[in-house]
């Protein structure tokens, strides 16, 4: 979808359409959450600071995000993927990988089918997507890309390797800043040249620890190579656990106890599912029964207790006026996904927490959900034989 969160808004407000939209925060920490076009040509970009994209265009009208519209909107869009094939991935709300094979009898090609999918969308929904058509999911990504919005770029087999070629090497999932810093002062700015690179010399230029998997794993990527399957399930579309407490809370850090209880149940259901997500919203409820919720995108989908924790918390600190007591507290995650995308340069303390957090089930599925738990909720009754 091209710039779903903003196409949205412009969608349900008319008097938006052609201005420079902005959805986020209005704070002084807030963060843009998705840019229009309008927005994106003096350089705003989602992930970044209100106050930054506010310079860049003083323009631009901040909106708040209104996430139960875009869901109910991206479940017509999934919807409308799914009459064409059942093998459909979701990566977020506005995104998906499908895989046609086996519906080309009835449908077409690949590309009639992605024609015939924007043009529903299109007419179902009011919004624009764009489409990428190839033989596997990265040359896929890349391709939905290069022609937004509104685009389809289709390529065939033969055709890969010539198409990626003269691609800037930042068009390659995984090459962030520094990556892309590292690899132009070794002299390569396009995927051609990290084709051509022997893993050595890639290993040289990244200069990282584990440079041999990673020298090896960018060159296989610049050449478009991706085994990946599309991996379809009808997962939930969120998890979550709440309570209702016996004794309203009056202080953050009671709040934090509840929501380190809720988030190892979390990801306990997370890792079970084989399931990581990238979205952590926190609910609470007042005395007075006023609810409240608040959420983050995290950078990478995770599945361990403690990244669910550290972003819980975080967004728990924002809550107002919590000495009038609350009631009850609830942690839940979306955006699932099955796994998250291939890294250069995996994150060896979060791979760490997910072997801990898997063997950690194994253990509770061996010896009962009694037998383990966090230093921090021992003398918690609830946790105890839960």
């Amino acid at each position: 979808m091209d710039a779903f969160f903003a196409s949205v808004e412009q969608l349900d407000d008319p008097s938006l359409r052609g201005l420079p939209v902005v959805v986020g925060g209005r704070s002084r920490r807030g963060v843009v959450a998705a840019a229009s076009y309008e927005a994106r040509v003096f350089g705003v970009r989602s992930a970044m600071p209100t106050v930054e994209a506010l310079a860049r265009c003083p323009e631009a009208i901040v909106v708040t995000p209104h996430f139960e519209r875009y869901q109910e909107l991206s479940a017509q869009v999934f919807a409308i993927f799914r009459r064409y094939t059942p093998e459909v991935e979701g990566l977020s709300l506005d995104e998906a990988f499908l895989d046609v094979t086996g519906s080309r009898s009835l449908f077409g090609s690949g590309e009639v089918i992605a024609r015939r999918i924007k043009a529903e969308v299109r007419a179902e929904t009011g919004l624009v997507c764009s489409a990428g058509v190839a033989p596997n999911k990265l040359v896929a990504k890349i391709a939905s890309d290069l022609d937004k919005p509104d685009g389809l770029v289709v390529v065939a087999a033969e055709d890969v390797r010539a198409l990626l070629a003269p691609l800037p090497i930042e068009r390659l999932p995984g090459v962030g800043p520094k990556t892309a810093m590292r690899l132009h002062a070794a002299g390569y700015e396009t995927l051609g040249q990290l084709a051509s690179a022997t893993a050595q010399q890639l290993d040289a230029a990244l200069g990282a620890s584990n440079a041999h998997a990673s020298g090896a794993r960018l060159g296989a990527m610049a050449r478009g190579e991706d085994e990946r399957e599309v991996e379809s399930r009808g997962a939930a579309k969120s998890i979550g656990a709440e309570r209702t407490l016996e004794r309203d809370l009056h202080t953050l850090e009671e709040i934090e106890h509840e929501i380190l209880r809720h988030a190892s149940r979390v990801a306990a259901r997370l890792v079970e599912a084989d399931l990581h997500a990238q979205i952590v919203v926190v609910k609470i409820k007042y005395a007075d029964h006023v609810s409240r919720t608040r959420r983050a995108r995290l950078d990478r989908p995770v599945a361990d207790t403690d990244a669910i924790f550290e972003a819980a918390r975080g967004l728990a600190a924002g809550f107002p006026n919590l000495k009038r007591g609350v009631r009850l507290v609830g942690v839940s995650l979306a955006e699932l996904v099955t796994a998250p995308a291939p890294e250069l340069f995996p994150d060896e303390a979060r791979l760490r927490r997910d072997r801990l957090e898997r063997a950690v089930a194994q253990v509770k599925d061996r010896f009962g959900g009694g037998k383990l738990t966090r230093a921090r909720l021992l003398g918690d009754d609830s946790e105890r034989g839960d």
